[in-house]
C-alpha cells in the first residue's frame, strides 16, 4: 500500500495513514484503504483495528489540490468510490478505535466517525465537516453519519455552517470520545480496542451491525440522483472559482511550511 502503512500485533491491525505531510485523501488512498478494510474483515486472524495518522494530522480531507484535475469520469469514479469506502469502514463489523493524531476537517472527519470509539490527540487542532463552505453538497449519508454522533439538531447547525471543532468542543459536542496526550495516544488506544476484542465477537459485531442498521442501508442505497446533484455543484463555474481561490491559499501554506 502507498498511501498509508498497515502493521499486525496480537491480532490487532493499525492502519497509520502516510500520504505526505497532511494525509490528504486521493483516489488511490481510497482505493487502498477500502480493499485493506475488506481483507481485514474477512481475515479470522485480525480481531480489532486503529486507524491514526501522523504527528498533526490525522487527515486534512480530500485532496482538493489533486481532484480538482480530475476530468469528469475520475470525478464521478472519485466520488463513488468515496462513498463506498464510508460504507466499507460503517459496516467493518470488528472493533475499530480513531486515533486522531491532529487536524481531522472534512474527509478526515468522515474517516473517524465510521469508527467505533473515537480518541484525540490534545492540542491546537480541529475536527468536523465544513464541505458546504468549500463548495461540497453533502449527501445524506453523511449527514446521517455525523447526526449518528452528534444527535441531528447539531449535526444539521454545524453541518450548514461548515463548523470546525477545536479538540475540546468536540469532546463537549460528543464527537469525540476522550482527549489524550500526543505522546499515549496510541496506548490509550490500543488499551481501548483490547477492551472490545477480549468480548464474544460474534455477540458484539453482530450488535455492532443491528445498532449501525440505519447507517448500512443508507449507505448500500441507490446514490445516483445524490452524487448526480454533487458533481453539478462542483463542476459549476462559482465552485470551481472558489476551489481555485482555496488550493491557491493551500499551496500558498505548502510553500510557506517548506
Amino acid at each position: 500500500m502507498n498511501t498509508f502503512q498497515i502493521t499486525v500485533s496480537d491480532r490487532l491491525a493499525v492502519i497509520a495513514l502516510d500520504r505526505g505531510r497532511s494525509n490528504p485523501i486521493n483516489h488511490q488512498m481510497v482505493k487502498e484503504l477500502t480493499e485493506c478494510i475488506k481483507t481485514l474483515a474477512n481475515d479470522e486472524s485480525i480481531g480489532g483495528l486503529i486507524l491514526t495518522g501522523k504527528e498533526g494530522f490525522f487527515s486534512s480531507g480530500v485532496d482538493l489540490i489533486e481532484v480538482y484535475d480530475y476530468n469528469e469520469q475520475q470525478s464521478r469514479d472519485f466520488w463513488v468510490d468515496f462513498l463506498e469506502m464510508q460504507r466499507t469502514l460503517v459496516a467493518f463489523k470488528k472493533p475499530m478505535v480513531a486515533a486522531i493524531s491532529g487536524h481531522s476537517p472534512a474527509g478526515g472527519c468522515v474517516l473517524a466517525i465510521c469508527c467505533d470509539y473515537l480518541l484525540m490527540a490534545e492540542g491546537k487542532f480541529v475536527i468536523g465537516l465544513n464541505e458546504i463552505p468549500v463548495g461540497i453538497v453533502v449527501p445524506d449519508s453523511v449527514f446521517n453519519l455525523y447526526a449518528f454522533w452528534l444527535g441531528q439538531r447539531k449535526a444539521y447547525q454545524y453541518l450548514m455552517e461548515g463548523k470546525l471543532l477545536n479538540v475540546n468542543e468536540a469532546l463537549e459536542a460528543g464527537l469525540i470520545n476522550e482527549i489524550c496526550p500526543p505522546e499515549t495516544l496510541m496506548n490509550y488506544a490500543e488499551k481501548k480496542v483490547r477492551v472490545y476484542m477480549q468480548m464474544n465477537p460474534i455477540t458484539w459485531g453482530q450488535s455492532k451491525l443491528n445498532l449501525r442498521k440505519g447507517l448500512i442501508d443508507k449507505l448500500s442505497g441507490d446514490q445516483t440522483d445524490t452524487l448526480n446533484k454533487m458533481l453539478e455543484q462542483w463542476w459549476s463555474p462559482a465552485t470551481r472559482t472558489g476551489l481555485q481561490m482555496l488550493i491557491q491559499n493551500l499551496k500558498s501554506k505548502s510553500t510557506a511550511a517548506k
